[in-house]
Parts: structure tokens; C-alpha cells; sequence
């Protein structure tokens, strides 16, 4: 019954979405859509009795898709990416919503008004996004103050990257940056991810060269905290690439890695809007098959050795199971959320409830890795 139920709950909060809500959004910027959004979440998380309300119309829960991982009580392994919650301030109501954790930011040692607008653009044909904010945020300063003393409902990481500006090309000064965010937040959260990915700040990629990775990692070892801290990869490396990354990892504190931030490419064979601009990474469907052939080259090479999270192309729960069989604990979206509706989170869980069951699991755990 509960089944059904809510089957018939998310159908019709996707018919309202799909035929309603989803073109009105998408008459409008989508930067001004999401921080107006952004805003009304942060709202509704203020008073409980509009969480309960909230949790009406999208929760989902079964207890075969928990996990602990790393010493994490996971309630369900999909999460929101880092990119959407870049300030921290959606963290009373996305338990709410039917995610199992978020991570938020990327955050970054100092204020970043990001890069000019617009950067934030609709592939409609592609079903992705292409982003181009360049780490806007307000600092960790801020945001950890925000945090501060804060108990969370779920499992909450944080995203530090390292400021956009010109004062970070050197190479000393860009890992002194890392450091001053990642101590911000070393009491603050449950995990930690290095983002070495960003496809849009001042100084690049700087850190998927091994040599630099290196500096960067030993610089955090240094550093005393008891979280788990996860690296997050580009999908534009070869896997001779990755795979010189990964020893690299391999001799440090990194117990995750997050598959994958967005792509720069442009000649993927999934992009096909006629009209797409010349600057920014790319989310959503592009990007989808990328991750789900490096989560299974990782989990080939490395076996459990590393927790993988899977992102990129997430719109279903099948989406989401191919993932997880090609060695994804977790999962983490966010242009599947803007494309489907936000009822799309518990209809994932509930999917993949079914497909465990299809299969002869008794829970997610059992399904990690299965193809690879």
C-alpha cells in the first residue's frame, strides 16, 4: 500500500512539475530560477511544521537502502552535488526533500563573486547544464560561521576548492589557499572533499598534474582531523591520467573518490542542442556515461580500496543502479533534479528498492561493484 501510495504521489507531482512548473522555470535565466529557489528551500527549513510538510509530499524511506560507510550513517545513498548548495543554507530542508546527504559549497578560503554573468545555461536537447559560476561563494569564514555548532539531520560534506583569483597560479599560494578552507570546516561537517576539478577557476585544473596533487595532499595530511576526506575527478583525464592520480591518492589520507565534476569537452557525441556556449563545464546526460566508465575502470583497478561516489547523467533509478553496480556506494545529482522535479529523489530510492529486489539483494551494499 505504501508503495503504491507514494508511487501515485510522485506521478502527480511530476505531471504538475513536467507540464507546468518546468516551462514556467525555464522561460527565465537559470541562475535567477535557482538562487529564488534556493531561497524559498532555505525558507521552508526554518519552521518544522513546513518540514513535516515537505516530507509529505517527497519523502521515502526503506531500511535496504542504508548504509555506514567510513563510520557515516547513510539513510539512502542519493545525495545532492556539490555546485547546488554553494552558501550552505539548504541543509535544514533537503532531509526533507528525500536525500540520504548533500555536500555542500564548493567552498573556498576566501569570498569569490565567481565569474561574470551569465553562467548557467539550459542543453535542453542534451538534458544537461552548462555551468560556468567559477566557485561563487561567500568564503569559508562565512559559511563556517553559519555552520557552526550546527547538528544536521543527515550526512553533510564539505566541498573546499581553491579560490578563483590570479594570486593562486602560484603554485605555494594555491595550496596555502586549500589549507586555510579545509581547516575553516575541520570541526564542521562529516566529510571532506578536495575538489581538484573545477573546470572554470582563474588557475585551472592545476592539481590533476601528479607531482602537484602530491604537494597538495601531503600539505592537508598535516592537518588533524578524524573525517573522511574524498578527491574529486575531472571526466576530461585519460585513464593513464587517473591512474597516475590514483597512486598518488593512494599514499595519502583519501579514503573517496568523487566520479565525476563536469566536462569541457565539446565534441561528446550527447550533445546535441545547436547552440552551446564556448565557456563552461557541462552536466547532466554528457556527461553520464563518462562517470559510469571510470567508476568501473576505479573499482577494476582499485577494488574496495576507495569508496567511489557516483555523479553525472542521474535522472533515474536506473541511472542511479547502473552506477552502483559499477562500484558506486553513493550517489550524488543535481541536473537530473532541475530536469525530472524534485519528487525524482524519492523516486529514485523507490526504484531502486525494486531493482534490488529484481536482483536478489537485501540491500544496496550487496549491489556495489556487481559489473565491474
Amino acid at each position: 500500500m505504501k508503495e503504491v501510495s507514494v508511487g501515485w504521489r510522485n506521478s502527480v507531482i511530476h505531471a504538475v512539475y513536467s507540464s507546468v512548473l518546468k516551462p514556467w522555470f525555464f522561460r527565465y535565466d537559470a541562475e535567477d530560477v535557482h538562487d529564488r529557489m534556493s531561497a524559498f528551500g532555505a525558507r521552508l527549513g526554518r519552521y518544522p511544521f513546513m518540514k513535516g510538510v515537505t516530507r509529505g509530499l517527497f519523502g521515502y524511506a526503506d531500511s535496504r537502502l542504508e548504509q555506514t560507510i567510513l563510520g557515516l550513517k547513510f539513510s539512502n545513498p542519493i545525495g545532492l552535488a556539490a555546485g547546488f548548495d554553494k552558501n550552505a543554507e539548504l541543509t535544514d530542508i533537503l532531509p526533507s526533500v528525500g536525500f540520504g546527504f548533500e555536500e555542500v559549497g564548493s567552498i573556498t578560503a576566501s569570498p569569490c563573486a565567481g565569474n561574470p554573468k551569465p553562467r548557467l545555461w539550459r542543453l535542453q536537447k542534451s538534458q544537461g547544464l552548462v555551468v560556468y559560476y567559477g566557485l561563487k561563494n561567500d568564503g569559508s569564514e562565512t559559511i563556517a560561521g553559519r555552520l557552526a555548532g550546527r547538528k544536521f539531520d543527515f550526512v553533510v560534506g564539505t566541498s573546499i576548492a581553491m579560490t578563483n583569483c590570479k594570486d593562486n597560479l602560484d603554485l605555494a599560494t594555491a595550496v596555502k589557499d586549500y589549507e586555510k578552507g579545509f581547516k575553516a570546516f575541520v570541526e564542521i561537517g562529516d566529510y571532506f572533499t578536495v575538489n581538484i576539478s573545477c573546470p572554470n577557476a582563474e588557475g585551472g585544473q592545476t592539481f590533476t598534474v601528479p607531482a602537484k596533487l602530491d604537494m597538495l595532499l601531503d600539505s592537508l595530511d598535516k592537518i588533524e582531523t578524524k573525517k573522511p576526506i574524498f578527491l574529486k575527478l575531472t571526466p576530461d583525464l585519460s585513464l593513464d591520467e587517473v591512474d597516475a592520480l590514483l597512486d598518488v591518492a593512494k599514499g595519502h589520507r583519501v579514503h573517496g573518490l568523487i566520479t565525476v565534476n563536469l566536462t569541457k569537452k565539446r565534441d561528446n557525441p550527447k550533445i546535441i542542442d545547436a547552440d552551446v556556449p564556448e565557456k563552461g563545464g557541462i552536466s547532466g546526460k554528457p556527461v553520464q556515461a563518462l562517470s559510469d566508465d571510470l567508476l568501473s575502470h576505479i573499482y577494476k583497478r582499485e577494488g574496495k580500496r576507495f569508496v567511489l561516489v557516483g555523479v553525472g547523467g542521474v535522472f533515474s533509478a536506473e541511472d542511479a543502479y547502473a552506477k552502483i553496480r559499477h562500484g558506486a556506494s553513493l550517489i550524488q545529482l543535481i541536473t537530473g533534479m532541475i530536469f525530472e522535479g524534485p519528487q525524482v529523489v524519492s523516486e529514485i530510492n523507490r526504484g531502486l528498492v525494486r531493482l534490488l529486489d529484481r536482483d536478489g539483494f537485501k540491500d544496496v551494499s550487496e549491489a556495489v561493484g556487481v559489473d565491474a
